[in-house]
Parts: C-alpha cells; structure tokens; sequence
C-alpha cells in the first residue's frame, strides 16, 4: 500500500476543502492540518493498514480518527479568535474528509 500517495490525496482533499469551505481562514488552517498530518502519519498509515486488513472495522477506524481531534489542535486558527464551537464544526468536518479520503483509498483495494 502506497502510504505517501495516501498522504498526498489527504493533504490534496484538504486543501480543497478549506478552499471551498473556509478560504477566510485557509492560511491558518493549511498550516495547522500540515502539522496535523506530520503528527498523525505514522498512526493514520498503521491504522490504514489495519483497516486494509480487516483487522478494524470502520466504526473502530473511524472512532480513531475522532480520537485524533485533540491532536488537531488548530493552534493558528485559536489565535485569530475563532469560536469553540466553531473550531469543533471544523475539526468534525475535517475528520469526516480524512475518513472519507481513507476509505475510498482502501476499499478499491479490499
């Protein structure tokens, strides 16, 4: 399994949804899911794996992914002022990309 294309396809999805979705604060957040990515590699390509394999189901796959929110710190994104509740609205969203991206990576594979 190609991990670095996995990586690629997230970063190249989230770019398009904070384009899309939060082009005020895309700076911010290029930065922070950046981090993000570095931080959580090693986990997201293990639990893709695990995924592949059956060895998760996607409920466990996706329970760990949520589990990573607090990872997803968006520390520039706290500094500009931003909500709580709006800082969880992105987080939430970028965490179903993450999913979503994951799972159509896999499954063709499955």
């Amino acid at each position: 399994m190609d991990h670095d294309k996995l990586i690629e396809d997230l970063k190249k999805q989230l770019r398009i949804l904070i384009t899309k979705s939060y082009k005020d604060r895309k700076s911010e957040l290029e930065k922070d899911l950046n981090l993000f990515l570095e931080t959580s590699k090693e986990k997201l390509e293990r639990w893709v794996t695990l995924y592949a394999s059956a060895a998760l189901t996607e409920e466990e796959f996706e329970w760990l992914l949520k589990s990573q929110l607090d990872l997803l710190v968006l520390k520039a994104l706290q500094n500009t002022g931003i909500s709580k509740i709006r800082l969880n609205a992105i987080k939430n969203n970028i965490i179903k990309m993450i999913l979503k991206v994951i799972l159509e990576f896999v499954l063709p594979r499955i």
